[in-house]
């Protein structure tokens, strides 16, 4: 038995699904609706500034690279799915922004060894299913001294908490696929990076969502919006009685998690990393 073949074709078929998740619902109106400053705030922190060249990976449509466009830097924004890069053409457009967009894979990047003096990714190479082959692509495209920027989910956190709540509804991950929120956990992450980097500086913060005005406001907005939710509901088309439990469960995690006047607004948080890369 061809074992290495085996493991190609069983990798295609998985990012096959990623891009097919990552095309459902409406991940733009996500980003630009709930977390429109997340980008921005990675920016600022990596210190992207004009004449930079910066990679965006997983970009999906652009919440980093075009804040990284705007200010002054050459950007590249490579993802997997292509509705998703189309979408970024289109606000970029709006916005004023010159970005490269290209259809590429956070596990084996086109690129040459440190091609980029920013390398960044906000919610996205979280999702790559093997995180220290990303991990790896991150580094070495990154030249020498130059910065390692990242802003995902942490576990504990909202969407973390999310996406365990949706864990048993969904079907098992594919042996050495890890899940998303580790990205959001700093030993993890720390571990990932080793001491290819140095520098590195951590925080904890979180954006405000205040969208929603009760729990089912959230459920049917992710259920219409967020690709790893909507797939979940249609994986269970055929069984209504576990897809009203998720229901049951997702809308309890909504309820607990709103705060406020009314007990309309969120708080979601993430993890905030940068590193150097080793000289």
């Amino acid at each position: 038995m061809n074992v290495q073949g085996d493991m190609t074709e069983a990798d295609r078929a998985l990012k096959a699904r990623h891009r097919a998740t990552w095309a459902m619902g409406d991940y733009p109106a996500v980003a630009t609706e709930l977390i429109p400053e997340l980008g921005a705030i990675l920016v600022e922190v990596c210190g992207v500034g004009r004449g930079d060249r910066v990679l965006d990976v997983a970009a999906g449509s652009g919440n980093a690279a075009i804040p990284a466009a705007l200010a002054g830097a050459s950007v590249v924004a490579g993802d997997l799915t292509p509705e998703l890069l189309e979408a970024g053409r289109a606000l970029a457009a709006r916005r004023g922004a010159q970005v490269d967009w290209r259809q590429d894979d956070a596990e084996a990047l086109p690129y040459a060894d440190g091609e980029f003096d920013t390398v960044m990714s906000c919610l996205g190479v979280m999702f790559a299913p093997h995180h220290r082959a990303a991990a790896g692509e991150l580094v070495r495209v990154c030249r020498p001294g130059g910065t390692i920027g990242l802003l995902n989910w942490t576990p504990e956190g909202f969407v973390g908490q999310m996406f365990a709540t949706m864990k048993p509804y969904a079907p098992p991950r594919p042996p050495g696929a890890q899940p998303p929120p580790l990205w959001g956990d700093e030993d993890h992450v720390r571990a990932l990076l080793g001491d290819a980097v140095t520098d590195v500086v951590v925080r904890r913060q979180t954006v405000t969502v205040d969208r929603f005005a009760h729990p089912g406001a959230f459920l049917d907005y992710f259920k219409a919006n967020y690709g790893p939710t909507v797939a979940v509901y249609r994986g269970m088309a055929g069984d209504p009685d576990r897809a009203a439990a998720l229901d049951d469960a997702l809308t309890e995690l909504a309820r607990r998690h709103q705060r406020g006047e009314g007990g309309t607004t969120m708080e979601w948080e993430y993890l905030l990393l940068t590193a150097r890369k080793r000289a």
